[in-house]
C-alpha cells in the first residue's frame, strides 16, 4: 500500500465533488425519504445456485503502524539488539536510556558483538561500587527499554528475558520489570557471573507481582566495572498457540476465520530503496542473528523477529493460506533492470524451497533446524506490489513467472497490474486489485465487476477500503460502503476469488496510514466499525450464493443471499443488506426453492449501526458501533422486515438442509442477483 494512496490523493478533488454530491442525494438533501419510508421487495431462489470460492475472504498484514514490531508480534523489547542507531559506532540507542549520571555510569556503543551480521553491542563502564568512595545510588546504575510506548506486564503471568552479556570481571545485574519511573518493581531477578569474558548467555523468568501497562525492563548493577550487553529479549511465556504472537490481536483475526493471509506487505516489501526493502533471508534463523533493518515506507526499524518463518507458521495455526509477497527487484525509488534480475529471481525460488522444500534441501534444512520440518502449504506468491507501472516490471515479472512456473507448476502467481477492464498483456493466475475511496464512490462500485470478463485470471482485490475525512479513524459511514462493496464481491465471486481490507493493524502511538480495521496498544484493543464488518462475511468463503432480485426504486440498497454449512453439520440460509440511505425500508423477503427448518425459533437478526454516521469506537467506547444480535421473531419464506437508515442487517434461518440443492457452477445470472 502507499503508492495507490498517491494516485487517489491525486483525483482527491474529484472524488470529494463525487462525495459531496452522493451523499447530498444519498444521505441528507431529500425531503422526500426523510418524509416517507421506502418500500423493497427482496426475492431469494434457492433453485438457482452458485459455489463461492473457500478463498474468498481473508486479510492483508502489512508491517505499517508498528502493526507487527510492537503489535501482534510479543516481543517487549524495542531495538532489543542496540542496531537502529546504524552499523557507526558511537550510534544512538534510542528508546533505551540511563539510569544514573556521568559520574556513575558511561554508556556507549561499539562493534564488539559474537553476532557477525549484529556487530554493535552496548558497552556500560560503571565507575561507582557498592563500597568506597564512590558508592552508587539506591537501585544502582544501568539502562532500562521501555519498550514499544510502555510494556504490558500483568501480575501473575510470566516472562523470560534473554541477553547477552560480557565483562573483564565477575558480575552481579539485576534484571527487572519495573513502571515507567522505576519506582515499582513488579518483578526481579539476579545474573550472577564470576567468568564472563566470553559473551555469555542469560536467561531468567520473571513472574509479575503486580500490573502495569506503562513498564519498563532495567538492567541495573552496583558493582563497579566494564559490561557489555547485546540482543536483550523479554518475550511474555503465554503467546498464540505458543509462537511469539500477541494472544488478544490474533484472536481478533481468528474471529473473522480468514481463509488467505497476504503478507508481508505492501509497501514494506518493495522499500523507498531497494536497499531498504524487507529481505526474507534476513529474517529467518536465530533471532539473535537476524541484523533487522529500517523499513524507510514507513520510517520505522524492525529486529525481524516476526520474519518469514514467523509469518507462515502464524498463517498454519490460524488454517489459512498463505500468500507471499517478495520483492520484484523494485522500490519506489530505483528499479533492477530486466537484465540483472537473475539474483532476485533466485531469492524467490530459495523462499519457495525454505517454504515448501524438502527438509534435507538446502533451505528447506534451514525451516527444519527452526522447528518445522514438514513443508509449509505455500501455493500463492505475488510478483511485487503496485509496480505495474514501473518502467521493469513487466520484464522482470515475466522473469519470475517462468522461474516459478517451471520449478513449481502448482503456484498461483499473482500480478500487478488490473485485469479487471482490459486483458493483461502477460500470463498471470490473479491480478491483484486495489482501491481506497470515498465512501459514496465505494458503495456504488457494488457492481464495478459485473462486466469483467469471466475468462482469463481471476481478480485479487488485495486492498480496499473508505479513506479520507468520511473515514476519519474508522467511521460507521465507511464501513456501510464496504459492506455494499464486499456484497458486490461476494455475489461476483465467480470472477474476484480473493479480497482483503488494508491496513489490518494500527498502534495508536504511530499511526501512519487511516483508518485501519484493528486499533491497539500496550494492553488495549478494539475493532473498527469496518473490522465488524468482516464478521458478516466470515461464512461466506466456500458458501453457497442464492440468486436474488432486489425489486426497489432506490440506489441505496443491496442485498445478497447464502447458505453455509456450520460445523454441526447444519445448513442455514444468511442474508445480508445494507441500507445506505438515510430512511426506514420496510422490505418484504420472498424465499422459494429453498425448505426452511420448521424449528425457526433460533433464527436471529444482526444489526450494525449508530446514531451518527460518523460514529466511531474508541478505547474509552470500543463498542460504540458493534453489530447488535436480536432474535428474528417472524422467521419464515415470507417476511416483513425493518431495515434501519444507514445499516448491515443480516437474518439468519436455520434450513432443511436435504433439500439444500447442490451448487452449479454458472447456473446463476449475474445480472439478476
Amino acid at each position: 500500500m502507499g503508492e495507490k494512496m498517491s494516485s487517489c490523493k491525486a483525483s482527491c478533488s474529484v472524488l470529494l465533488v463525487c462525495f459531496i454530491v452522493g451523499l447530498c442525494s444519498v444521505c441528507q438533501c431529500s425531503a422526500a425519504e426523510v418524509d416517507a419510508n421506502q418500500t423493497a421487495n427482496l426475492i431469494i431462489n434457492g433453485s438457482s445456485t452458485r459455489p463461492i470460492p473457500e478463498t474468498l475472504f481473508g486479510i492483508f498484514f502489512e508491517e505499517i503502524n508498528h502493526a507487527g514490531a510492537g503489535g501482534i508480534w510479543a516481543e517487549l523489547v524495542n531495538n532489543r539488539g542496540f542496531e537502529a542507531g546504524g552499523q557507526n559506532t558511537p550510534s544512538n540507542i534510542d528508546p533505551w536510556s540511563i539510569i544514573g549520571d556521568q559520574s556513575s555510569l558511561i554508556v556507549s556503543t561499539d562493534r564488539s558483538s559474537c553476532f557477525e551480521r549484529n556487530k554493535v553491542a552496548l558497552r556500560m563502564d560503571v565507575l561507582c561500587d557498592s563500597t568506597g568512595g564512590s558508592i552508587c545510588p539506591a537501585g544502582g546504575v544501568g539502562i532500562y527499554n521501555p519498550g514499544f510506548w510502555g510494556m504490558n506486564i500483568e501480575q501473575g503471568k510470566a516472562y523470560k528475558v534473554v541477553l547477552y552479556v560480557r565483562s573483564l570481571g565477575s558480575i552481579n545485574v539485576s534484571v527487572s520489570l519495573t513502571s515507567s519511573d522505576g519506582s515499582q518493581i513488579l518483578a526481579s531477578a539476579n545474573i550472577v557471573g564470576s567468568d564472563v569474558s566470553n559473551w555469555t548467555k542469560a536467561e531468567v523468568q520473571l513472574e509479575a507481582k503486580g500490573t502495569n501497562p506503562n513498564s519498563r525492563l532495567q538492567l541495573t548493577t552496583s558493582r563497579k566495572g566494564v559490561i557489555w550487553f547485546d540482543q536483550v529479549s523479554a518475550m511474555p511465556l503465554d503467546t498464540y498457540k505458543g509462537h511469539g504472537f500477541r494472544n488478544e490481536l490474533i484472536e481478533m483475526i481468528d474471529d473473522i476465520k480468514p481463509q488467505f493471509v497476504r503478507f508481508p506487505g505492501g509497501c514494506f516489501v518493495e522499500g523507498e530503496w531497494l536497499r531498504n526493502a524487507f529481505r526474507w533471508k534476513e529474517s529467518i534463523g536465530p533471532w539473535e542473528e537476524r541484523p533487522g533493518h529500517f523499513g524507510d515506507v514507513w520510517m520505522y526499524w524492525t529486529d525481524d523477529g516476526l520474519g518469514y518463518f514467523e509469518f507462515l507458521q502464524l498463517t498454519e495455526d490460524l488454517g489459512a493460506r498463505p500468500i507471499w509477497v517478495f520483492n520484484n527487484g523494485i522500490s519506489h525509488q530505483d528499479q533492477v533492470d530486466t537484465t540483472a534480475v537473475s539474483p532476485f529471481v533466485q531469492e524467490a525460488l530459495d523462499g519457495l524451497e525454505f517454504a515448501r522444500g524438502d527438509s534435507n534441501s538446502k533451505w528447506g534444512s534451514v525451516r527444519a533446524t527452526m522447528g518445522h520440518p514438514e513443508p509449509f502449504d505455500l501455493k500463492y506468491v505475488a510478483v511485487g506490489n503496485e509496480d505495474c507501472g514501473k518502467k521493469n516490471y513487466r520484464g522482470n515479472y515475466l522473469k519470475f513467472y517462468n522461474a516459478i512456473r517451471s520449478a513449481y507448476p502448482d503456484i498461483k502467481i499473482i500480478s500487478n497490474c488490473d485485469g479487471s477492464s482490459r486483458s493483461l498483456d502477460h500470463p498471470a493466475d490473479y491480478y491483484d486489485y486495489h482501491v481506497y475511496t470515498s465512501a459514496s464512490n465505494l458503495f456504488s462500485m457494488t457492481r464495478q465487476f459485473d462486466r469483467t470478463s469471466r475468462t482469463g485470471p481471476k481478480a485479487f482485490v488485495s486492498e480496499y477500503a473508505v479513506t479520507g475525512k468520511d473515514a476519519g479513524t474508522g467511521s460507521l459511514l465507511a464501513a456501510l460502503a464496504e459492506a455494499g462493496f464486499l456484497i458486490g464481491l461476494e455475489k461476483n465471486s465467480d470472477i474476484v476469488e480473493m479480497a482483503s481490507y488494508a491496513p489490518l493493524f494500527v498502534n495508536a502511538n504511530d499511526r501512519r496510514w487511516s483508518p485501519d480495521a484493528i486499533v491497539f496498544n500496550s494492553s488495549m484493543h478494539y475493532g473498527t466499525p469496518s473490522y465488524w464488518v468482516q464478521k458478516f462475511f466470515r461464512e461466506s468463503s466456500g458458501a453457497t450464493l442464492l440468486d436474488t432480485k432486489l425489486q426497489t426504486n432506490s440506489s441505496t440498497l443491496v442485498a445478497s443471499a447464502i447458505t453455509w454449512q456450520s460445523s454441526d453439520g447444519k445448513t442455514y440460509l444468511k442474508i445480508k443488506i445494507v441500507n445506505f440511505g438515510n430512511s426506514k425500508v420496510n422490505l418484504k423477503v420472498s424465499i422459494v426453492g429453498l425448505g426452511l427448518s420448521s424449528q425457526l425459533s433460533g433464527s436471529t437478526k444482526t444489526v450494525l449501526t449508530s446514531s451518527n454516521l460518523m460514529d466511531e469506537n474508541s478505547f474509552a467506547n470500543p463498542k460504540k458501533v458493534v453489530p447488535a444480535q436480536t432474535t428474528l421473531e417472524n422467521a419464515g419464506k415470507d417476511m416483513d422486515v425493518v431495515l434501519s437508515p444507514y445499516s448491515l442487517t443480516s437474518f439468519d434461518l436455520l434450513t432443511e438442509s436435504n433439500n439444500i440443492r447442490m451448487p452449479q457452477t454458472d447456473s446463476l445470472s449475474r445480472s439478476s442477483i
